[in-house]
C-alpha cells in the first residue's frame, strides 16, 4: 500500500473499455507526516477520491484491477482503494 495525496484528474478521451467509467487520478506519494516522497503516479479511482485527499493506493496488478473495475484481468497497475480520514502514530514514532 502507498500513502499518497491526490493532485488532480487526468482526462483521457480514449480508454480501454474495461475501465471506461473509472477516473484516472494523478497522485503524489507522501509520508505519514505529509511530506512528498518518490515520483508521482497515476491510479484509477475506485472510491470517489478528490483533489487534496490523502488516499491509500494498491500497486499490484490483481488487486488494482479488481478494486478499480470489479473484475480481475484489466491492465491496471495502481488503484485508489481508500480515502484516509486521519493518521494516528504511536508515541515513539512521532516527531
Amino acid at each position: 500500500m502507498i500513502l499518497a495525496m491526490v493532485l488532480g484528474n487526468v482526462v483521457a478521451t480514449q480508454k480501454n473499455h474495461r475501465y471506461g467509467g473509472a477516473r484516472v487520478m494523478l497522485c503524489q506519494p507522501v509520508t505519514p507526516y505529509g511530506e512528498e516522497t518518490g515520483a508521482t503516479l497515476l491510479a484509477l479511482d475506485s472510491v470517489d477520491a478528490g483533489v487534496g485527499d490523502t488516499v491509500l493506493i494498491v500497486q499490484e496488478g490483481w488487486g488494482a484491477s479488481t478494486a478499480a473495475t470489479g473484475e480481475a484481468g484489466a491492465a491496471i497497475d495502481s488503484a485508489i482503494v481508500g480515502v484516509v480520514d486521519r493518521i494516528d502514530l504511536l508515541a515513539d514514532e512521532q516527531r
